[in-house]
């Protein structure tokens, strides 16, 4: 045997002691030969496994795609400047056979970390972070059974908790009671958070977001259609609901404008559906259809009955919507109603008796 004959038949019958020693047993299906081999490379390059390239780095994200090979997350940990030596780690995770569990997913791992303590950090599959996905016309209850499933450790009473309770810290939320709900005000889109992120820190997170989008340009464009900033939020919390398409919020956004100019109520049927609540035989929060008997259902968010805004909004409105009532469309609409030709588009109308020809013939 060449490695015999290098390093001495004594020597030699010791490597895999000294290499299980130091890095632990070997994994399992390892030959006598192989350990032999494996344990010569690991103990030559004892150095790069086992000490850090940066002791006071700061830990970085270092992503798994699922299926990806070996050697190519070697390569790249190599490239992220988290290794030094390539082919002492593949010798290292050869040897202890975690080169066949390597996780998919999102690690934090640093220059700080040996590589030893590189390799079985990716052994771990829970991540450390989570992608949490809020989307557009949502209400506050429904980001809320969302979280049980999405690897969050906050409970849905937690989160509906927090979302009641703010500070002065937002601009936007200064003439908001402290206590009143801030649906609204919860900006959809994609998170990156920590695992361990609390509901309160989850609450700020998606506040901060909200005020991020909110430009001193939209602001202006809120005052010039004569709304406040909550009043604004409220508008386009039912134009969510009511679109389906993006590029009919401006048109549908001029209608409920125009509406509220003539003194007419908003007869928005998404706003019923806000005041009917969970709908145990649907097993959703948005009844459809709405009965006539829903209709007349006395709650002032029912805009059917009553003029003007509701009090709050009904759902966490997406930038286009709230992009869509500081620049609506300019037109002589009061009217809008589904096409049905099933392009999920709608028919604008001016008059009443125009709104009738448009139904749906039976």
């Amino acid at each position: 045997m060449i490695l015999v004959c290098v390093v001495g038949g004594g020597f030699a019958l010791g490597l895999p002691g000294r290499a299980q020693q130091k890095f632990g047993p070997p994994g399992a299906g390892i030959s006598g030969v192989q350990r032999y081999l494996l344990s010569a490379v690991l103990l030559l390059n004892s150095a790069d496994l086992t000490t850090p390239l940066d002791p006071k780095a700061e830990a970085v994200p270092f992503r798994v795609d699922l299926g990806e090979s070996t050697t190519s997350v070697i390569d790249r940990l190599t490239q992220a400047g988290l290794i030094s030596n390539p082919v002492a780690l593949r010798t290292y995770l050869q040897y202890s056979g975690l080169d066949t569990s390597l996780q998919a997913g999102q690690f934090e791992l640093s220059p700080a970390m040996t590589a030893v303590e590189i390799a079985q950090a990716m052994q771990d599959a829970t991540p450390t972070h989570v992608t949490f996905t809020v989307l557009a016309g949502w209400r506050l209850e429904e980001i809320a059974h969302a979280l049980p499933t999405s690897g969050l450790e906050i409970s849905p009473k937690a989160f509906l908790s927090a979302a009641q309770i703010h500070t002065q810290e937002f601009p936007f939320l200064s003439n908001i009671p402290t206590g009143t709900s801030l649906e609204g005000f919860m900006a959809p889109g994609v998170y990156e958070l920590d695992r361990d992120i609390t509901a309160p820190a989850l609450v700020e997170t998606m506040l901060k977001k909200f005020g991020e989008q909110l430009s001193p340009e939209m602001q202006s464009g809120f005052t010039n259609q004569g709304l406040s900033i909550k009043q604004a939020v409220i508008l386009a919390s039912i134009i969510q609901r009511e679109a389906i398409l993006d590029d009919e919020m401006p048109l549908i956004a001029s209608v409920f404008l125009n509406r509220l100019a003539a003194s007419k109520n908003l007869a928005a049927d998404p706003t019923v559906q806000y005041a009917l609540g969970y709908n145990e035989s649907q097993q959703t929060w948005w009844t459809n259809p709405l009965s006539a008997e829903d209709l007349q259902v006395d709650s002032p968010y029912n805009t059917y009955l009553y003029n003007g805004l509701p009090p709050t909004p009904i759902s966490n409105p997406s930038l286009n919507a709230l992009r869509s009532v500081a620049f609506p469309a300019q037109t002589p609409y009061y009217f809008f109603r589904a096409v049905c030709d099933g392009t999920r588009r709608h028919l604008f109308s001016e008059t009443y008796e125009e709104h009738i020809q448009n139904a749906c013939q039976p």
